[in-house]
């Protein structure tokens, strides 16, 4: 979960809300959704414990159709794009600890190529096997928490930074126009939140699923969303409300403003490190859906080929691709723009389908709430999608036609069957 998101999009944030206590308050709120969803998946990922997460769950649920759409989604934006959009906040972040110099121009496509060679990187390493990549993965994972840790304490213990950052008189917009804004600014920072769900697409691959995936998608939520809250306190302390406006590399600013250039370039580079960790996660989990949908007949037949390593070599091929293809050709707020509208949709059908669990008396783990925490998700997430979608129509409209798009795929790839 703890990727790109949470070191980019504060700044873009806070260029749209001007207030930092709502932009607080919206991270909660954020919070709030991921761990209902969380909640809810849990009782899908203990029912049906299989690769594919939402491509399983919709295809046993409703139909092969939904499933597919998911999973169609999954791969030509839900996953390819997190792996660019996190690929270039690395770039973003190696380039602050590099001594100034150069054009903007230069500077750009010194940041893309950066992206696009580190997508390379962990297409080799996982492309040779899940066992390498795992030990890689957990690495990094410590390392991110590690450092996260290190940088808010001595932040608030040594920093020079001041809670009067918060007392800022602009108040972000009113009636309609602050209620789309806002409804953007949930759609980004859900997008922050991402990988809550995580664990049910290797669903397949977890021992005692009924137990773990419960665990692993409650646990890890609640630990991201505290994570995820003193993360931004931090920033705001370090940071007056006009200077973080629009600036991707947030956390580099952070630590200059707190302490000097010296550590800005040192937490520069241990947040492009923390960044690999997403990178490499998004690497294992995309290519084990299409593998899924692939082995079920309802993807193109070369995804489910495994490689002598034992993995979906092709389906990690195909998605690697697609990234570099995001990195080449948009912005950064472009790609998780797109991205998160893309994967506000299917959860949503997901989450409907807990309803159906506990109707059919199938359900293997039940998870308190029910049924106002599934009714709160729902209801919040639609609510979501339609300001973002009036707040930013042509990139919502793209995710749409993305999806519709994958209908006469479906039936085109069923009739070859």
């Amino acid at each position: 979960m703890i990727g790109a998101g949470i070191f980019t999009t504060s700044g873009l944030l806070l260029a749209q809300l001007h207030d930092p206590k709502l932009m607080l308050l919206l991270w909660v709120i954020g919070g709030v959704i991921a761990l209902c969803g969380a909640l809810s998946y849990s009782e899908l990922g203990a029912r049906f414990p299989r690769a594919g997460g939402e491509y399983a769950f919709l295809s046993e649920l409703f139909s092969p159709l939904a499933g597919f759409l998911s999973g169609w989604v999954s791969f030509l934006v839900g996953f390819s794009a997190p792996v660019a959009a996190s690929s270039l906040a690395f770039s973003e972040y190696l380039v602050r600890t590099l001594p100034d110099g150069g054009g903007l121009a230069q500077i750009v496509l010194i940041k893309k190529a950066i992206a696009v060679g580190i997508i390379l990187v962990f297409t080799l390493i996982h492309y040779f096997g899940l066992k390498s990549g795992s030990k890689v993965q957990n690495l990094l994972t410590m390392l991110k928490v590690g450092i996260i840790l290190v940088l808010v304490i001595s932040g608030f213990a040594f920093g020079e930074g001041s809670f009067e950052h918060f007392r800022v008189q602009i108040s972000a917009g009113t009636g309609w126009a602050g209620l789309k804004t806002m409804g953007l600014a949930l759609m980004w920072i859900m997008f922050a939140y991402s990988g809550w769900n995580a664990s049910t697409y290797v669903g397949s691959e977890v021992m005692n699923p009924v137990k773990n995936i419960p665990r692993s998608l409650i646990t890890g939520t609640l630990f991201v969303i505290l994570i995820y809250l003193l993360l931004n306190t931090l920033y705001v302390y370090a940071i007056p409300a006009e200077e973080m406006k629009g600036v991707i590399s947030i956390g580099g600013v952070t630590a200059n403003n707190l302490f000097n250039r010296t550590m800005d370039q040192f937490f520069s580079l241990f947040i492009a490190l923390i960044l690999l960790s997403a990178i490499s996660a998004l690497t294992i989990i995309g290519p084990r859906v299409y593998f899924a949908m692939a082995e079920s007949g309802h993807f193109f037949g070369i995804a489910r080929k495994i490689n002598r390593s034992n993995v979906p070599g092709i389906s990690i091929l195909l998605q690697s691709g697609l990234a570099i293809v995001f990195v080449v050709s948009g912005t950064f707020e472009q790609i998780i723009t797109l991205l998160s509208f893309s994967l506000g949709i299917f959860p949503i059908l997901a989450v409907l389908g807990v309803f159906k669990l506990r109707i059919s008396g199938k359900s293997a783990f039940k998870t308190p709430g029910y049924p106002f925490v599934q009714i709160f998700f729902i209801l919040i997430s639609l609510v979501i999608l339609v300001l973002a979608y009036l707040e930013r129509p042509v990139e919502s409209s793209i995710a749409l036609g993305v999806i519709l798009a994958g209908i006469p795929v479906y039936y085109l790839l069923k009739r070859n069957n």
